[in-house]
């Protein structure tokens, strides 16, 4: 539920030992601990959308954050369009870009983002030819989106207000639920450990 979820996003603030993620070669590449996000680095995801989603970990809060409103399409449209912004294939553009109108865009997509039919008309429209930007006018749409309604909304729930206070602050033993341990799997699922 997305109350259990709150308390176990602890795991941005805890120490990650073992998640190990594939790399494109198939090797494994562990997170260290150098890579905990500081109180600083949260308090300034409260500073710009730009700020969060920038950040791996911020990301990860945000988009758990969104799943748990049944709106997780917009980041995942948002973060589909950074991907294609970075191919290099020409060959590639096509289909690539085919894949992310089909899944966002059009009108049967199964992650359709919330886009004026004027957007959608003239993205449509950058299919025929696409190039690295075809999705630049929605993708900026998606964001305002993003920015004046659920990233408010995520400022002001537990996702990062759990984050931005330091563990055990006003919470005595008996009500606190900081005595879990979280931590990724390598499927970005939240794990809780009792410690």
């Amino acid at each position: 539920s997305a109350k259990d979820m709150k308390h176990r996003l602890g795991f941005l603030l805890q120490k990650s030992d073992s998640c190990d993620y594939s790399s494109s070669q198939g090797k494994k590449e562990k997170i260290s601990s150098s890579q905990r996000v500081s109180q600083e680095e949260v308090r300034k995801w409260a500073d710009s959308l730009e700020n969060l989603i920038h950040h791996d970990r911020g990301l990860a809060a945000f988009r758990a954050f969104l799943k748990s409103e049944y709106s997780e399409e917009n980041i995942e449209f948002w973060v589909s369009c950074e991907d294609y912004k970075k191919t290099k294939s020409p060959a590639k553009l096509s289909p690539k870009a085919r894949k992310i109108y089909d899944e966002f865009i059009s009108v049967q997509a199964t992650k359709e983002v919330n886009l004026d039919s004027c957007t959608r008309d003239k993205t449509c429209h950058n299919m025929l030819e696409p190039t690295l930007s075809c999705f630049d006018e929605a993708q900026r749409k998606i964001f305002t989106l993003m920015e004046k309604d659920s990233y408010r909304r995520f400022l002001k729930s537990p996702y990062y207000l759990d984050l931005i206070s330091p563990p055990g602050a006003g919470c005595g033993p008996e009500n606190c639920k900081r005595s879990h341990t979280h931590t990724l799997d390598c499927n970005s699922n939240i794990i809780s450990q009792c410690a």
